[in-house]
């Protein structure tokens, strides 16, 4: 996926747009690189968000290893902070949607309308795992 895909960054802005109280959005890769954010939150906030995102995923999926079923399997993350929240759900193989939000969020509705984005575009939502080159012996 390219991080400049203009259809998703479309997709987006509508989400931020059509959420009262959400105010950016991004999809990363489970490594915390960004794939694709809304414009306002800006290049270098972008990073930050999806390197914070991919560590919140990372802790959730050991809690559930621990103390959920064993699989692993998150389904979505909350972190509620002062002044707001952070949103991160899975969207796609090795990939995550994640939402900031204002702490006057209505909570069930951010989570609703991030489930529908994913549903409708989950399967383009795809990060694969990069393979280092190996290098061919002289």
């Amino acid at each position: 996926m390219s991080t400049t895909n203009p259809n998703l960054e479309w997709l987006l802005e509508n989400l931020v747009d059509s959420t009262p109280g959400a105010t950016h959005a991004l999809v990363l890769s489970r490594d915390g690189l960004k794939l694709c954010h809304t414009r306002a939150l800006g290049v270098d906030r972008a990073d930050q968000l999806a390197a914070i995102a991919a560590g919140v995923q990372a802790l959730s999926q050991s809690a559930s290893v621990e103390f959920g079923d064993g699989t692993g399997g998150v389904r979505q993350s909350m972190t509620e902070f002062h002044g707001g929240f952070l949103f991160i759900v899975e969207a796609g193989e090795g990939a995550h949607l994640a939402v900031l939000a204002s702490e006057e969020s209505d909570v069930g509705l951010i989570g609703h309308k991030m489930d529908e984005l994913v549903e409708q575009i989950g399967a383009f939502l795809t990060s694969p795992p990069r393979h280092p080159r190996h290098s061919q012996p002289a």
